[in-house]
């Protein structure tokens, strides 16, 4: 995938000076000579940087010690820069992606630009699990509640986010949320405060990962579901209360009700079916999979519980080899 992700970046229609730095951060199958591959394919040998990451240091996750270390590097090679884009290795972009992001942040202006990348939806466990994976996340954080300069919620999706570099400054850099295990929305609340962040689903930008069995979508719930709820037993609670009374009593009482009961069930089943239906059509599916939504989120229910019970065994935050709960090493 790094291939892909990074000559999509080399082959930015950008109309000022742009480098692209890519940490390699102890890999052992071949990512810094892929990346190399790319840029020699694009003939743009000269505007890649490859970086490999100091051992790491106590505190620190593992990912944002490698931004942190492709951050100083950027600043090294383009001390000038007003911005960075921090994005995935297994994020493709549009040739015009860049140049959207930059013209939205001087648009606002804004101090990060966010944009969640269409994920992978091959697979039967992707085309039914995947497009909610969204839903569920704009519902935790709504879009425009987060571009709402009055309102104190924040959020960014990690895979692609335009900062100033004036506000990274601002904050401290990235050593402000070294530790955190939901990293792209800490840095969102943490810039918020003092300039404006806009979120938004992506247009110009898609994701080559792939989950395509459930165990896969499973585990890429339980990894941080009980971080979003900041590790509380009292929120685990409500949030399983609230989802089953949400998505799951409905169904129940259409199914088994009697008379209002049944009524108010189907009533509440068509609801949330609707509010469904433009994620589906985001994602290229029939409205037909809407009224399977309670299943799906009985399936999400149930991998925000094994994430608790991971972090309670001193096994959350589990990515790539690394164990990354609180109060590990």
């Amino acid at each position: 995938m790094v291939g892909d992700a990074v000559g999509s970046l080399l082959r930015q229609v950008y109309p000022g000076p742009f480098r692209v730095v890519l940490v390699d951060d102890a890999s052992d199958d071949g990512t810094a000579q892929a990346a190399r591959d790319a840029a020699v394919r694009e003939g743009r040998e000269d505007r890649l940087a490859v970086l490999a990451a100091p051992p790491l240091e106590p505190g620190w996750t593992g990912k944002l010690w490698a931004v942190h270390a492709g951050l100083a590097e950027a600043r090294r090679l383009m001390p000038g820069a007003t911005y960075v884009l921090l994005t995935d290795a297994d994020i493709r972009h549009g040739a015009d992606h860049l140049a959207a992001l930059v013209a939205r942040a001087e648009a606002g202006p804004c101090d990060l630009v966010s944009v969640m990348a269409r994920l992978r939806c091959a697979t039967w466990a992707e085309r039914l699990l995947i497009p909610a994976y969204v839903f569920f996340f704009a519902m935790l954080y709504p879009f425009a509640w987060v571009r709402d300069p009055a309102r104190p919620i924040a959020a960014a999706a990690g895979g692609c986010m335009l900062v100033r570099a004036s506000a990274l400054a601002r904050i401290g850099g990235i050593a402000a949320i070294r530790g955190a295990l939901i990293d792209d929305c800490a840095l969102a609340a943490r810039i918020k405060p003092g300039g404006a962040i806009w979120l938004a689903l992506a247009d110009r930008c898609d994701s080559l990962r792939g989950y395509p069995g459930w165990t896969d979508v499973w585990n890429l719930i339980a990894r941080s579901a009980y971080t979003q709820l900041g590790l509380s037993p009292v929120l685990l609670a409500l949030t399983v209360a609230g989802m089953a009374i949400v998505y799951l009593a409905p169904p129940v009482l259409a199914l088994h009700g009697d008379g209002v009961a049944m009524l108010f069930g189907l009533a509440a089943w068509a609801a949330m079916a609707r509010a469904y239906v433009p994620l589906l059509r985001q994602y290229g599916r029939s409205p037909l999979w809407s009224p399977l939504l309670p299943l799906v989120a009985l399936f999400y229910v149930g991998a925000t519980l094994a994430s608790a019970w991971r972090h309670a065994r001193g096994r959350g935050g589990a990515w790539k080899g690394r164990i990354q709960a609180p109060g590990r090493p």
